[in-house]
């Protein structure tokens, strides 16, 4: 039997925690119909923080209690401010390196990977997680090979994965691995979870960084946002700012993460994206109101950015 330890974090996402727990409670109960021996024996992993009412039918234990686990699953966190929220749970990290040098595989749902990047277990191996995290995941580890548009990653023992409903495919993900496929698939269709999505490119948005006390960058982002329909170069951009072109860049780039370049990209293809899901334009409007003037070079660049066409985006998403 395979001993499921979830851990109950400080901030922890209770809908998270809910779908793991719903995901492995299926696979067993679909070998009980079958008459098989259960496959999973599921713990609560408590540091210091109490489970809700609902959780108390569950098997409860402390991290302090010298006990290795199989598989350990750490949940979604609710809170904006990640830093605070790793300095809080700080007494997980040397058990889950500890637990890891165990042989435990260790999966993370959504932002659960930042405090697995905090142990120093994924550097130098693929991640993921919610699309927009990923800009803080990758500024605050940038030793990991992050991968925005997976799904759903595995290196080795370490398993992470997008926002919301990726958790499923990375749980079926574990399910084929443990279970066999079979179990997976009917996991799935109790679900109603497509087991090929592998990407998750087209669920960003572009949320720049204003929490910053650089005003260089702060005119720069501005000149961008109102100007993106008009402008192509950095010159243009910052003609108004009084710096030269080498210190915006440098400023830029240290300050949001990207390029004055790329954050004129990004802001585009943004708009692209409202204009595809509010409005009926034509697509050589968007193109053209959304900054571009060659519809070869927006289908490339726009399906780069997203994982799929903007026709395609826009019969995923346009409000009808």
């Amino acid at each position: 039997m395979i001993k499921v330890g979830v851990l109950l974090t400080q901030h922890y996402k209770l809908l998270s925690v809910a779908a793991i727990l719903d995901v492995f409670e299926t696979a067993n109960k679909l070998h009980q119909e079958k008459g098989l021996e259960l496959p999973y024996e599921i713990f609560l992993l408590n540091g210091d923080v109490q489970p809700e009412m609902f959780l108390n039918t569950y098997k409860s234990k402390w991290i302090g209690q010298n006990e290795v686990y199989n598989l350990i699953v750490i949940p979604a966190f609710t809170t904006e401010n990640m830093q605070a929220s790793i300095a809080l749970n700080s007494s997980f990290i040397p058990w889950l390196i500890q637990q890891y040098h165990k042989e435990a595989e260790i999966a993370t749902v959504c932002t659960g990977v930042f405090l697995l990047g905090a142990t120093g277990l994924l550097d130098g191996k693929v991640a993921t997680t919610h699309v927009d995290a990923c800009a803080a995941f990758a500024k605050a580890f940038p030793a990991v090979k992050l991968k925005p548009d997976k799904t759903v990653t595995q290196d080795g023992r370490l398993f992470t994965s997008g926002g919301a409903t990726s958790s499923f495919h990375l749980l079926l993900h574990i399910l084929q691995n443990q279970c066999g496929k079979e179990i997976a698939i009917k996991a799935a269709k109790i679900f109603a979870i497509d087991m090929d999505r592998q990407n998750q490119s087209y669920f960003s948005s572009f949320q720049p960084f204003r929490h910053h006390n650089d005003e260089i960058v702060a005119s720069a982002q501005e000149q961008i946002e109102l100007n993106y329909q008009d402008v192509s170069t950095i010159e243009e951009m910052i003609k108004d700012i009084p710096s030269s072109r080498r210190n915006i860049v440098r400023r830029f780039k240290q300050v949001i993460g990207i390029t004055p370049i790329e954050y004129l990209q990004q802001t585009r293809i943004e708009a692209a994206k409202k204009l595809l899901e509010q409005t009926a334009q034509q697509m050589t409007e968007v193109i053209y109101n959304s900054g571009y003037n060659d519809p070869k070079a927006f289908r490339k660049v726009f399906r780069k950015a997203v994982g799929m066409t903007p026709s395609e985006y826009r019969d995923k998403f346009q409000a009808k």
